[in-house]
């Protein structure tokens, strides 16, 4: 079944000449019309992706060869593609962008074919993918509850067999969130090492975009073809030594990981205990694979000043760049914050960098990897939030996903793995953290585990 084949697989059966792009491109779409209720896409590129996809086929014809030629993948609603429009859930009087945003333009360098953009919530700023403006995306596993976000189109995407990987970007979890409530791996890249020009420090340096993927490998390969700097980008990293999927097939070697269950100052969420049972036991296979599983915790002191000034800036010029937006309040009081209060802590916030990472990085010092739980709570109710104001959504979802963050200050890369099943079947995730640029480390731990765990075949029910 083509739905079944992941993206590493379907490049194959493309360069084989076993599946033309038309097939699968055809079947993506008609996947995305029969889940429609899912709520995945914001919008479809129906159109564009068959004429993309013939032109592939005569491409691969000619003998041509390049990473994803005639693969359709999808791309998040918070980056500009040529003709459609970036409203990033917000209403406003958008006009269509006149130019490929640096990550677009390199997948279409590596051959992809964008089926589509998908839903997320506005500016980015919740666990959840729903809005007034562009609808609400549901979780595969259980449509009464979210993806996750801000992400969840992205998630719901791949988890339902509408693409066999997505973009989604992260600025405090919204990659492994989604990937953590919907069976996926889900990878946060070091800071600067995926361009998100032409916005040039994107919410100063919180976010980066990257892959949600059902495999380990499948991740590692459009983290491969996404990966790259442009040159006004104010985080500029040299190339990885080797490529990511070549880290995706390479044994990990014996790794010292440190399990953490603690949240930083400031935030707390009550863990459910289902969740800790998944990572303790996840903990346990570790051990069982040779790795030296010990309790540690990171001493994170107030690595919340570099979230907060950084988040609300970003979200007031995300706003303030679109052409008369219309914002939800609690969207609005964010920005508002951010022009008031965020833009004036931002220096201190940068100048608190360098002091966070040597704090943080001690636990470096004992271990190899940190292994956390993703979020707090299992995947929430859609609608959990609707009607409230800044103060409750904003706690509620603090409460809810404590973990991921912190990550985000550092700039350092995380790795959502799937951990199991809630008792009602929905999905558990777990983080695999990372010091500066070691991508590398934590996506050959995750292949790993992934052989030991057998995460790939499972599926949602239709």
């Amino acid at each position: 079944m083509v739905d079944e084949l992941g993206l590493v697989e379907q490049a194959r059966a493309l360069a084989a000449g076993e599946l033309t792009s038309k097939e699968l491109v055809e079947r993506s779409l008609a996947r995305i019309a029969e889940r429609e209720s899912l709520g995945a896409f914001r919008v479809v590129r129906a159109d564009a992706a068959r004429a993309e996809a013939q032109e592939a086929d005569r491409r691969l014809a000619a003998g041509e060869r390049l990473p994803l030629l005639g693969v359709p993948v999808a791309i998040k609603d918070d980056t500009d593609i040529a003709g459609e429009t970036t409203p990033f859930a917000v209403p406003g009087d958008h006009e269509p962008a006149a130019a490929d945003a640096e990550q677009v333009r390199r997948l279409r360098a590596a051959g992809a074919v964008i089926v589509g953009k998908t839903t997320t919530c506005e500016v980015g700023l919740w666990p959840f993918s729903e809005s007034p403006g562009f609808g609400i995306a549901r979780n595969p596993w259980n449509p009464d509850h979210t993806p996750g976000g801000s992400s969840g189109g992205s998630a719901a995407a791949v988890a339902a067999g509408m693409v066999a990987a997505a973009v989604g970007s992260d600025g405090a979890g919204s990659i492994r969130i989604p990937a953590a409530w919907t069976g996926l791996v889900g990878i946060k890249p070091q800071r600067g090492r995926v361009s998100g020009y032409p916005i040039t420090d994107p919410f100063h340096g919180i976010t980066v975009w990257g892959p949600l993927a059902r495999s380990v490998e499948d991740a590692a390969l459009l983290l491969d073809v996404l990966s790259g700097s442009h040159p006004e980008d104010a985080y500029q990293l040299d190339p990885p030594a080797t490529p990511f999927v070549e880290a995706a097939r390479t044994e990990p070697g014996r790794l010292r990981v440190a399990v953490s269950y603690k949240t930083a100052f400031g935030v707390s969420g009550r863990l459910d205990p289902e969740i800790r049972r998944a990572v303790e036991r996840l903990a346990r296979r570790l051990t069982s694979l040779g790795h030296k599983v010990f309790p540690a915790d990171p001493d994170y002191g107030l690595v919340g000043l570099g979230l907060v000034p950084r988040g609300t800036a970003g979200a007031a010029e995300r706003l303030d760049a679109m052409p008369n937006p219309r914002p939800e309040a609690r969207t609005a009081v964010e920005a508002k914050i951010g022009r008031t209060v965020g833009r004036r802590l931002l220096p201190l916030a940068r100048r608190m960098d360098p002091y966070l990472r040597h704090r943080v990085g001690r636990i470096f010092q004992v271990a190899d990897v940190v292994l956390t739980p993703t979020t707090a709570r299992l995947p929430l109710k859609v609608g959990a939030f609707d009607g409230a104001g800044y103060q409750r959504t904003q706690s509620g979802s603090a409460a809810a996903c404590p973990y991921a963050w912190t990550w985000n200050v550092l700039g350092w890369p995380g790795v959502n793995v799937p951990a199991g099943f809630s008792e009602s079947g929905l999905p558990i995730g777990a983080q695999l953290l990372g010091h500066d640029s070691d991508e590398a480390t934590l996506i050959s731990l995750a292949a790993q585990l992934e052989k030991a765990e057998g995460w790939t075949g499972r599926r949602p029910p239709q």
